[in-house]
């Protein structure tokens, strides 16, 4: 059976690299497209790191 070549798309490269930081509680992100900002107020604890998407790309940490 032949193997399938994986081409990742840049939203999918984004993402890999916000997944490696990891979330925590109080911290903040907002969305380069649309402005919308969210603070964690309870990180869920399912997974060793989550990925906050907001139009279909990854938000980004808000600064301090």
């Amino acid at each position: 059976m032949a193997q399938k070549k994986v081409v990742k798309t840049a939203v999918e490269k984004a993402v890999q690299k916000v997944s490696k930081k990891g979330v925590k509680k109080g911290e903040g992100y907002k969305c380069s497209i649309c402005g919308l900002a969210v603070t964690v107020d309870e990180v869920c604890g399912c997974a060793d790191v989550c990925d906050i998407i907001c139009c279909e790309a990854p938000m980004k940490k808000k600064r301090a």
